[in-house]
């Protein structure tokens, strides 16, 4: 079969492909109209879970307000920022898709208060880490196809999705885990995937704090790197609506990240002489990354959205009663686990007698599942009714 369109020799020669792919854990005939890796996309965007996505917390949950981003819009700018360097410089885009749409499909409802109480209640059963549940997901979890659990991806989209793990749960993932015993690198797709993250959340979650009103565009004239475009802004943008001029900063503030990280990108490969995607993998550190100074920067940030928005009060108070409810969700299904629906509690009857930590790993699969509007339900109307 002919090599499709984003195989072909518009690829760089570091970039993936399919024909230096491990491929999939099972074979399955190629598809006629697409690459591998759009088809990996469109089993993704067709998964009960990236579906779901929709209606679980990135900062604000669910309920909070129509125009706040969500894990599902999340995850589509992080595709489109990614999709935008990977053009540029000519990495596989589709793969790189493939990668930013499922990398949080393991997110717990309520976002990072959400894990972090699934993690104390599984802090006797290996813990909770969405990494490791988008992996589970996408390997196990989803079940629609005759011939295997899961959506039996390509190896670099789920070699993309496992952003990080111990050396101890590596060497139970067999070639998928290798990377982490070596301290060898994935793909620079994967690696442009992991960045356009931070990018993505760095910069919306100002967005969502400007628009909630929590942050002001002033707080960031003691910026050394903002206070310059604060002030071309309002003296170019002659509008009195101050969204614009919120939106238009946010704007700039990426075009920046996204301008450091492909000149500090092309650099690297240069330097480093990188000529395949073996030259990636052996090395010990990433290639797609920014200058010191640009990551200093994006560390300060960081920091103050963890000061300044991420431990607001209002956001605190959501955050607390998340973990009120996953806890409570957890210790419920723990005492009566038929309440959970069919597949879970057959799941769980199996395990439970000979395997009980793999039997809470099932309780854990379906809180983490949920979304904000489901888990509240249930905790609200059905356990504490």
């Amino acid at each position: 079969m002919p090599l499709m369109q984003s195989d072909s020799n518009t690829l760089a020669s570091y970039a993936s492909n399919t024909n230096n792919s491990i491929g999939r854990s099972v074979p399955e005939k190629p598809p006629l109209y697409r690459s591998e890796y759009q088809r990996d996309r469109d089993r993704i965007i067709h998964s009960t879970a990236f579906r779901r996505l929709e209606y679980k917390t990135q900062v604000f949950v669910n309920h909070a307000g129509d125009n706040y981003r969500t894990r599902l819009t999340h995850s589509l700018e992080v595709s489109q920022i990614a999709r935008t360097i990977a053009k540029y410089l000519k990495l596989n885009e589709e793969l790189t898709e493939a990668i930013c749409l499922a990398h949080d499909l393991g997110h717990t409802p309520f976002g990072h208060a959400g894990q972090d109480a699934l993690n104390v209640c599984m802090k006797d059963y290996d813990g909770f880490e969405h990494n490791l549940q988008s992996l589970r997901i996408v390997d196990m979890l989803e079940y629609k196809y005759p011939n295997f659990r899961g959506l039996n991806l390509m190896y670099e989209t789920r070699e993309g999705i496992l952003k990080h793990c111990s050396k101890s749960v590596a060497k139970t993932l067999g070639v998928l885990g290798e990377r982490f015993l070596k301290n060898h690198q994935p793909s620079l797709e994967a690696q442009l995937a992991n960045i356009a993250d931070q990018i993505a959340y760095n910069h919306h979650d100002i967005d969502d704090g400007l628009r909630s009103g929590i942050l002001s565009l002033e707080t960031f004239n003691d910026f050394e790197w903002a206070s310059p475009i604060i002030k071309r802004l309002k003296k170019d943008i002659n509008n009195k609506h101050s969204r614009i001029i919120e939106y238009q900063f946010v704007n700039d503030l990426i075009g920046i990240s996204v301008d450091e990280l492909i000149t500090e990108t092309k650099s690297q490969i240069n330097e480093h002489k990188i000529a395949s995607t073996e030259d990636v993998r052996g090395l010990s550190f990433p290639i797609v990354g920014f200058t010191n100074e640009h990551e200093a920067i994006q560390q300060e940030l960081k920091a103050f959205l963890m000061t300044n928005f991420y431990q607001h009060e209002s956001i605190k108070k959501m955050s607390n009663e998340a973990e009120e409810v996953i806890h409570g969700l957890f210790n419920y299904y723990v005492k009566r686990p038929s309440s959970m629906p069919g597949y879970f509690y057959e799941e769980f009857k199996l395990k439970i007698n000979h395997e009980k930590p793999l039997a809470m790993r099932v309780i854990a699969d379906y809180i983490a599942g949920m979304t904000d509007r489901f888990a509240t339900k249930v905790f609200y109307n059905d356990i504490n009714e």
